[in-house]
């Protein structure tokens, strides 16, 4: 299938989703959003990797901040933080640089590395809108954690991108419809910035509409 370009849903929403459909929906249907000290710090580290005016070369290496991508095969567009060029005879030309480039991206998240896939799924994201751009293979990547100071290398490997794929159909799913899936609680909730609207604890009764007639009776 190929998406229009009016369809293209934000890249960023993949790692939302595979955290919390329900937050997902929060953000990118209902248009909810509420900032804590998570999110500060993961917007600040971002917008000094958003850099767009550095472009630096160390070496074989060539690197681009805030690299625009899209895919009209999954329907998808966002920027990445980083994409390091590393010179490789196997690689594919660079309009106004010479030699043979392979894409290398790099995402930057706070924290540390996490039990879920949430980063490397986003991160596998990118690699598949660079290849369908620059027609290439990327195979590996990887993402810088603020709170280690170190990378961890992502390879995308065919299990990764098939998730990815039907992560985004099931995105592209429900923003068609509209539709926010109820709440499934953990241990995530309380580090989540829309808590206070998600509204985890109400919405773990089995039945949430008697629940709100039964808050709503007014005592004789």
């Amino acid at each position: 299938m190929i998406y229009r370009e009016e369809d293209f849903l934000q890249l960023s929403g993949l790692q939302h989703f595979a955290f919390c459909r329900r937050q997902w929906a929060l953000i990118h249907i209902e248009q909810q959003w509420r900032e804590n000290l998570r999110t500060v710090e993961g917007d600040l580290l971002h917008r000094r990797a958003h850099d767009e005016q550095a472009r630096e070369r160390r070496g074989d290496i060539l690197i681009l901040r805030g690299l625009s991508v899209a895919s009209a095969a999954l329907g998808i567009s966002g920027k990445c933080d980083v994409v390091e060029f590393r010179a490789d005879p196997g690689g594919i030309s660079l309009r106004g640089e010479e030699g043979l480039w392979v894409p290398f991206p790099v995402e930057y998240k706070r924290g540390s590395p996490k039990p879920h896939r949430a980063d490397e799924l986003q991160l596998c994201a990118q690699a598949m809108c660079l290849e369908e751009m620059l027609c290439c293979t990327v195979s590996e990547g990887a993402i810088f954690y603020s709170e280690t100071r170190r990378r961890t290398s992502v390879s995308f490997s065919r299990e990764l991108r098939e998730q990815v794929k039907a992560m985004l159909e099931e995105m592209h799913q429900l923003y068609r419809r509209g539709y926010t899936p109820k709440v499934r609680r953990s241990r995530s909730c309380n580090a989540c910035s829309l808590k206070e609207l998600c509204l985890p604890a109400l919405m773990k009764e089995n039945d949430v509409n008697a629940y709100l007639r039964q808050a709503m009776e007014v005592e004789p």
